[in-house]
């Protein structure tokens, strides 16, 4: 899992960054142009590379680039050499490998039986492992992906046709996917057995659609047939649908995080409005941490649903007492130190006609470092505010994601080495409360957290991980080739 530097100037540095998003699609002429729609829609699963596979009945097409959709694929000579009636697409931030052309999906090789290309959301946690064994059978590796194990493995598989050979790689992986995959005359569809990750299924006049989220669906104005069950696999041909469920079945640990972070609010996942959700979270936190103030403050953009339901669940008034500016890039030359330090502010500024002298209760999705959240306590004390209170719309996060999201060492994280009260001393609230795990069930339409069989994945709150985690070294980093190779 990539480590990336948290910078003064990134609010989101202090966010637990989205993993990627995927999106395919079967049988249009512009499959490229709607899928370059349907990353719009999943920007916000990854901002910083995208690529698109196409298909025109003879030969596959390969674009990949560093950069937002808008930046590249909206050009018209790159859809032109995107031709096709069937293409896949990919937009990543960088969770496993580094960031560079080579790590960019999809991932894309001509095998025996000709063209394969594969996107892939999520995590690989025995890659590393794999890749090494994959070495010594002669496997050349060029890129640092956890992705391209996928490749090789089916590459090497002695199955016979395509399915069968995917299905093959698949069985010997852990961790969390959800992936679509293209070769000449399949588009593929699947998630793991736990179903940590999103996948849907849709239409679009008669074209079946694979995306990461509903709101992919809409932009496009396809129509949400349901999900992609955990452990299905969806092979769409011209002759049309079949579903298949290799893997032994397991009890579903869908990502909670997802209902409170991730997924776009529009979106409907698992069955659920992730608006309602992170509204009714906002309940939830209401009802277990209530606090004498004024009114309720979102840290914008994230924090914004569960504050609406906070303020509903408290009878207090819900103000934009924090004003974000979305225009401000993630380059952002910082070239003396005052200028460094005036860093937040160029996010986010504070409302002091509407903050001054009142008792606020900022709301927030999370906590990761808690260095951003420090720097906002500080920016509405400096604007007047007379108490400053915290309430946070998700437990305490204490451990690493090893599962498809960029998070810090767990030695990094706020929560793994302070209290709530050490926590709120550093943040210098006036108080500071984090929704139960039991809230946050009960938010999402679960009565109460199973502690035998927990119905999500919460790792980052409990550290109750729901797979091996193969290519950890005993702490929180992951192995890599050379020291796998070390050690042999």
């Amino acid at each position: 899992m990539a480590d990336h530097d948290e910078t003064p100037f990134d609010g989101d540095g202090d966010k637990l960054r989205e993993e990627c998003g995927v999106f395919g699609i079967f049988g249009r002429q512009d499959a490229a142009a709607i899928t370059t729609l349907g990353l719009h829609a999943l920007q916000h699963r990854g901002q910083e590379a995208a690529g698109i596979v196409s298909f025109d009945g003879k030969q596959f097409h390969v674009e990949r680039h560093i950069g937002q959709i808008g930046d590249t694929f909206t050009k018209q000579s790159v859809l032109d050499r995107l031709d096709g009636s069937r293409a896949i697409g990919h937009t990543r931030y960088s969770t496993t490998g580094g960031s560079g052309l080579r790590n960019v999906q999809p991932l894309f090789a001509e095998l025996s039986e000709g063209g394969f290309a594969v996107a892939h959301n999520g995590n690989i946690t025995n890659a590393m492992i794999i890749q090494r064994d994959l070495q010594k059978k002669g496997a050349i590796l060029t890129s640092t992906s956890d992705t391209e194990t996928i490749l090789h493995l089916v590459a090497f598989s002695q199955e016979k046709d395509i399915v069968s050979r995917f299905t093959d790689a698949l069985r010997q992986l852990q961790g969390a996917y959800s992936l679509v995959a293209l070769s000449s005359k399949k588009l593929i569809g699947c998630r793991d057995p736990l179903g940590i990750r999103p996948l849907v299924l849709g239409d679009l006049d008669g074209s079946y659609i694979f995306a990461s989220e509903t709101c992919a669906l809409d932009i496009i104005g396809a129509r949400f047939v349901r999900d992609v069950k955990p452990g299905e696999l969806i092979v769409i041909t011209d002759s049309g649908l079949k579903s298949h469920f290799p893997f032994e079945k397991s009890p579903s640990r869908f990502c909670i995080f997802e209902y409170v972070y991730f997924a776009r609010p529009d979106s409907t996942v698992e069955g659920g409005n992730v608006y309602e959700i992170r509204k009714r979270i906002g309940l939830e936190l209401a009802a277990e941490s209530p606090v004498d103030a004024d009114m309720v403050v979102p840290v914008p953009d994230s924090g914004t649903p569960a504050a609406i339901g906070f303020a509903q669940g408290a009878n207090l008034p819900f103000e934009l007492g924090i004003i974000r500016n979305h225009y401000v890039g993630r380059t952002f030359i910082q070239p003396t130190d005052s200028i460094r330090h005036m860093g937040v502010k160029l996010k986010h500024n504070a409302n002091r006609r509407t903050i001054e002298g009142k008792r606020i209760v900022l709301v927030d999705d999370s906590i990761v470092r808690g260095t951003t959240s420090q720097k906002i306590v500080q920016l509405v004390r400096e604007a007047g505010a007379a108490e400053v209170h915290m309430r946070v719309a998700s437990p305490p996060t204490r451990s690493s994601c090893f599962y498809g999201v960029d998070t810090p060492e767990t030695g990094k994280l706020l929560a793994s080495r302070m209290s709530v009260e050490e926590m709120a001393e550093f943040l210098r609230v006036d108080s500071l409360e984090f929704i139960s795990i039991g809230g946050l069930y009960r938010a999402t339409g679960e009565t109460e957290r199973n502690d035998e069989k927990p119905q999500f994945c919460d790792a980052c709150f409990t550290c109750d991980y729901p797979t091996t985690l193969a290519d950890r070294d005993g702490t929180d980093k992951v192995r890599t080739l050379s020291l796998l190779a070390a050690n042999s």
